[in-house]
């Protein structure tokens, strides 16, 4: 058993691009992975991850930490909220987001589903 694992963004296990607009980076510590969010202007999940994820909206529960930029996020049951920086920011499965600004939102994920932006999320 390790016990200490340490491993950083520069050098991430898998790097996950959402076409135009941003990418996720993803380091797997002590079975968890942790993923990096760059989001750019213009980015909206159910343009740049639906294609991806083949579902109608995120199904990717989240617990992340913004560090600079802001998201909007609805619900699919309309509850709708704003993140940005230095925020901690719980969200469930079953939602869409979108950068506000011009600006990119960065985020750290310490609750996004392994398969997030990839086929099976």
């Amino acid at each position: 058993m390790v016990s200490l694992e340490s491993k950083g963004f520069d050098a991430p296990d898998e790097v996950r691009p959402f076409a135009d607009k941003g990418q996720a980076q993803v380091v797997n510590v002590a079975g968890n992975s942790v993923i990096k969010g760059r989001f750019e202007p213009g980015w909206r999940w159910s343009d740049h991850v639906r294609p991806i994820a083949g579902t109608d909206s995120c199904q990717s529960p989240h617990f992340l930490y913004v560090l600079s930029g802001r998201m909007h996020l609805v619900m699919n049951d309309g509850t709708e909220g704003e993140a940005g920086p230095n925020q901690v920011v719980h969200v469930e499965p079953g939602h869409d987001a979108w950068v506000v600004g011009d600006e990119p939102c960065i985020t750290v994920d310490f609750g996004a589903s392994p398969a997030y932006a990839t086929k099976s999320s």
